[in-house]
């Protein structure tokens, strides 16, 4: 049974090779995935890969641009923007946590980079960047006297986060829970405690 025919193969558009390429490199690793697996995943030749794409690091920054503009695009929003900053942490802990419902293999991999090539250096300082905005958000709020000012903002953003990302590790769609019910949780954890 050969490769099938142009007419009979179905046509990839960039989107579509990016979802291929994220699911591959989840699998696989980043360092350990290339992109004759990345073609025989998608069904094409890997030459046609080089049609939309220069490359490897190009579909990876692609995949994880997807979660990285989401969540920068959060601290634009309005709720995030103008009132208290607890508030305002608030919105943006709900937001982060349907960001990682919606997009859970692009949040996964972007916290999956390690920072071996330019590209995942490039992640890596993004990270860092959204990780600041928010600890200055925390660090706010702590100025405020609506959190506790005994731990240090960023290492509460650190923490927070950690609890926020591990959705990409346990949450299934098919588990019955939504990014509301989610989001409800964390935001009582984290803000309430588990008393």
């Amino acid at each position: 049974m050969g490769r099938p025919s142009a007419k009979e193969r179905k046509p990839y558009n960039i989107d579509a090779l990016v979802d291929i390429a994220v699911r591959v490199f989840l699998r696989r690793g980043y360092d350990g995935a290339s992109l004759d697996q990345v073609a025989a995943a998608a069904g094409i030749a890997k030459a046609s890969i080089y049609y939309h794409v220069a490359g490897k690091e190009a579909l990876l920054k692609l995949g994880v641009g997807r979660a990285l503009a989401a969540l920068f695009a959060v601290l634009d929003e309005p709720e995030a923007r103008a009132g208290g900053a607890l508030a305002r942490l608030r919105h943006v802990v709900r937001r982060t946590v349907e960001i990682t419902v919606a997009r859970r293999p692009e949040v996964a991999l972007l916290l999956r980079v390690r920072g071996n090539t330019e590209t995942e250096r490039w992640v890596l300082e993004q990270r860092r960047r959204f990780d600041r905005l928010i600890a200055a958000i925390v660090a706010e709020a702590q100025a405020s006297g609506d959190l506790r000012r005994d731990i240090d903002a960023a290492l509460a953003t650190r923490l927070l986060f950690g609890m926020l990302n591990s959705l990409t590790e346990w949450y299934r769609p098919e588990g019955g829970m939504g990014a509301g019910e989610i989001a409800d949780a964390a935001i009582k954890i984290a803000f309430e405690g588990l008393h």
